[in-house]
C-alpha cells in the first residue's frame, strides 16, 4: 500500500485519509477528500474533508484508493489490538 507524496498532488485529485474524529479521539475511519486550492494561499493546495479545508503536511498519510487506506487502517489498529492483549 503506497501513500501519496504531497509533492505529487494536483488540483482536483481525490485521495483517501484515515480521519481521527476531533470530538471523539478513539474514533477513526477512512474518508475521501479532494485536493483543492488553499483558500488563503494561492500558491498552495489544501485537503477538503468534511466541508473543511486542511493544510497538507509532509507527514500526512494520503492514499490513492480507499482499499489502500482501509488496509493501512486495519494494519494500524490490528497492531494496537495485538499489543494491547
Amino acid at each position: 500500500m503506497d501513500t501519496v507524496d504531497p509533492k505529487d498532488l494536483q488540483l482536483g485529485d481525490e485521495v483517501y485519509v484515515i480521519y481521527h474524529n476531533p470530538h471523539t479521539p478513539s474514533v477513526s475511519n477512512v474518508k475521501p477528500a479532494e485536493i483543492v486550492q488553499h483558500p488563503k494561499d494561492p500558491n498552495a493546495l489544501a485537503l477538503f474533508l468534511n466541508d473543511t479545508f486542511h493544510t497538507i503536511e509532509d507527514d500526512d498519510a494520503l492514499f490513492h484508493s480507499e482499499s489502500d487506506a482501509t488496509s493501512a487502517y486495519n494494519q494500524m489498529y490490528q497492531d494496537e489490538i495485538d499489543n494491547y492483549f
